[in-house]
């Protein structure tokens, strides 16, 4: 099963990170390149484990997913349970650990992992479109992730989730 893995180091503390990672409407928004909208599922008010969020990709791509792990503040993980023609499968997991400070100024750091696996159908043609998928996730990924690290530097964004604590 084929995976995609995209890293970033952040000058903020994990419990901080983490938080910016699951915000939520137009916070959310503000950093995350990925998602036009997203909304939880079944009256959920917040993520958790067995939660199910609706996204629609930026691209109009829809689909249905579930957390498979909530623990803040060093993981979260989900996997697609309804959404995309090309992938059988797709799951993620989020990591989030203390980072060496790289700005030189005693600042708390978090080094962010985002993981990916997934397969694709037909099963026929999976070689090749899981070849041309993992090409398209990665550069989604990586372009996603350089947005969390926009918003783990955002005054708005910050200011949320120090709202929300």
């Amino acid at each position: 099963m084929p995976v995609v893995e995209s890293r970033c180091v952040v000058p903020v503390d994990p419990a901080t990170a983490f938080a910016v990672s699951q915000t939520t409407g137009d916070v959310r928004l503000r950093w995350d390149p990925f998602i036009r909208r997203q909304r939880f599922l079944d009256g959920a008010e917040r993520p958790a484990k067995g939660v199910r969020t609706f996204t629609v990709h930026r691209l109009g791509f829809r689909m249905v997913s579930e957390y498979v792990s909530y623990k803040p503040p060093s993981n979260v993980g989900m996997k697609m349970t309804e959404g995309s023609w090309f992938f059988e499968r797709l799951g993620g997991g989020w990591r989030f650990s203390p980072a060496e400070d790289e700005s030189g100024d005693g600042r708390p750091a978090t080094l962010a992992v985002w993981r990916y696996n997934f397969a694709c159908r037909p099963k026929w043609l999976a070689p090749l479109a899981e070849r041309i998928g993992g090409a398209i996730l990665q550069r989604d990924i990586d372009r996603r992730i350089r947005g969390f690290a926009r918003g783990c530097a955002d005054p708005v964004v910050l200011a949320a989730v120090a709202a929300g604590r």
